[in-house]
């Protein structure tokens, strides 16, 4: 008997090797760093100790310093395991000072690209990881993230402003290939399943279809009947003029993922891993911190969630069955990024890695025709694309020893 609990062990642990989870969370940081209190940075790295995220999308991120100030403070790390994205300000729209951003564990995810959706409001941001599993050059598993925040508030100029950002995402799908796993996560201030954005997200006859894993269509506002995966307000008051209050009472951020999450083992949902982290299930119209709102959650935890922002975190786990492997990085680089998406209508715009000054840049044809040569001398580089025909094209750096990125005109 004790040489078969050795073996049984043996292989459990074997078992645990070949797989690598992705702990995954959405926060609404709430005007991250600017709203009280000060040392909100160092509330949010207790919270995400208490979870370990290796995919953090954030929203309402208003600087690059309050971007740093997560990487260097509330994902600080020993091993400096965690990394970010490049941030970038808002293009959609100039006066609104919002900004959206992921960050990583390295050791299992590697960024090989971003891009931006632009829509009438705010940007969309698009993040093209690869999992760092020992077969990754000859089998490789992507993941792409977007983030966003759509249009708040209720009423129907609201809801169609919110679909039409949907409709910019979806739209883009077509360039996402299939294989691909589809990652949609933000503060999408919906108020119910039946709103048109919602409906838009899930239609199974988009280029990808996405699912909600909590598949809870309802009237999420302002209803007891959706209280365990609501996740704002978590306050009865705001803290200064920034957030909402009232206390728990709307399902407004969500995790989506594209179907083949629930039907493939190279990278699959954990089912019931869902979660409004820091919801105890029983605070509808209390604040999220209420000693009344016992659970799961600690009450330490929930008095941070309390302060840190007006919103819960949404979380979820992926997991695969391949093997992670730490000390493998791919050798792509971000050469070029797409500054505006890859579906264009008349210009091209995109962000040169600075070591790439003085090589040529290349557009050609699907057919492999060489279109156009210019030398890269700025970070931000035009393609004149109005005398293209409407189809797919590629733009390359060849001495970069990087993929070409592929374009859409429409």
């Amino acid at each position: 008997m004790k040489n078969i609990s050795i073996v049984v062990c043996l292989l459990f642990n074997v078992m645990l090797l070949g797989q690598t989870t992705i702990n995954t969370m959405f926060y609404n940081l709430l005007d991250f760093p600017e709203a009280p209190p000060t040392h909100r940075a160092n509330i949010l790295k207790t919270i995400l100790d208490s979870y370990e995220p290796d995919l953090f999308l954030v929203c309402e991120l208003t600087s690059e310093e309050g971007a740093n100030a997560i990487l260097n403070t509330a994902l600080a790390r020993t091993d400096h395991r965690y990394k970010k994205a490049s941030f970038i300000s808002n293009q959609s729209n100039p006066n609104v000072d919002l900004q959206q951003l992921a960050f990583y564990n390295s050791q299992k995810l590697t960024l090989i690209d971003q891009a931006v959706i632009t829509t009438h409001l705010r940007d969309i941001n698009h993040y093209t990881f690869v999992l760092n599993t020992t077969d990754m050059d000859s089998s490789p598993v992507y993941l792409d993230a977007f983030v966003t925040h759509l249009k708040s508030s209720e009423g129907t100029n609201n809801q169609q402003q919110r679909l039409e950002m949907v409709q910019d995402f979806t739209t883009s799908l077509v360039s996402i290939p299939e294989n691909h796993f589809v990652i949609f996560a933000g503060d999408l201030n919906l108020y119910s399943g039946q709103e048109p954005a919602y409906q838009e997200l899930l239609d199974p006859t988009n280029a990808i279809e996405l699912k909600d894993p909590l598949d809870e269509n309802g009237v999420w506002h302002n209803t007891s009947n959706y209280t365990p995966i609501q996740t704002q307000a978590t306050r009865l008051n705001p803290i200064g003029s920034h957030g909402a209050g009232g206390g728990i009472d709307d399902r407004f951020d969500f995790i989506l993922l594209s179907q083949n999450f629930f039907s493939n083992a190279v990278l699959s949902y954990v089912d019931n891993s869902y979660q409004a982290y820091g919801n105890n299930g029983n605070c509808f119209n209390k604040a999220v911190n209420d000693p009344m709102c016992t659970g799961t959650f600690s009450q330490d935890l929930r008095n941070l969630l309390h302060d840190m922002s007006d919103h819960l975190p949404v979380t979820l786990q992926l997991i695969s069955d391949k093997t992670l492997s730490i000390d493998k990085a791919p050798a792509i680089s971000k050469a070029i990024t797409f500054a505006h998406g890859n579906l264009i209508y008349e210009n091209l715009e995109v962000v040169i890695n600075p070591h790439y000054y003085g090589k040529k840049l290349v557009l050609y044809n699907i057919l492999g025709e060489v279109l156009e040569r210019k030398t890269i001398t700025q970070e931000r580089t035009y393609i004149d694309a109005t005398s293209l025909q409407n189809g797919i094209y590629y733009i390359s750096i060849p001495t970069s020893n990087t993929p070409p990125r592929k374009f859409i005109k429409l």
